[in-house]
């Protein structure tokens, strides 16, 4: 089996079997993102407990892509705080867009987005989520958002 054969089959079982798929009921922060040219759909929702994403997770539609590159997003920022979440999240998109660097364990199952890079059109695909997640930080638009979740 080639890396790229791994890579689509890693990516593929996000899609098949997304990971943390729903949402929060009452989040910290959530966001809504469309990909208006192809129309990806993804709602993302958190929850923060002192500090630290307790809960990531997602819902929507779209393309394989979109979909298990939130799936992957969600179990990554798990455990980090809102700071680590967006400088993952900077890392991320430097790699899909094909940026010279070293993306090593801390990309988890994302490494296997790292070849969308060879293909613009879907970069957009591949960040809706990210993307999605950080305009739910900006935001702050979820009903605890005011005060965390101890």
């Amino acid at each position: 089996m080639s890396l790229n054969d791994l890579f689509t089959e890693i990516i593929l079982d996000h899609y098949q079997h997304p990971h943390n798929h729903g949402l929060i009921p009452n989040p910290t922060y959530s966001s809504r993102g469309f990909n208006e040219s192809c129309g990806d759909d993804v709602q993302v929702s958190v929850l923060i407990k002192n500090g630290i994403i307790a809960d990531a997770r997602f819902s929507g539609a779209g393309c394989s892509i979109s979909q298990a590159s939130a799936s992957i997003m969600t179990d990554l920022v798990k455990g980090k705080s809102i700071e680590e979440a967006k400088k993952l999240a900077s890392r991320f998109y430097d790699m899909v867009k094909g940026t010279e660097g070293e993306y090593g364990e801390e990309m988890g199952d994302a490494i296997s987005l790292q070849g969308v890079a060879k293909f613009p059109v879907r970069v957009k695909c591949a960040t809706l989520g990210w993307h999605t997640l950080e305009e739910a930080f900006a935001k702050n638009d979820g009903p605890n958002s005011s005060e965390e979740t101890k």
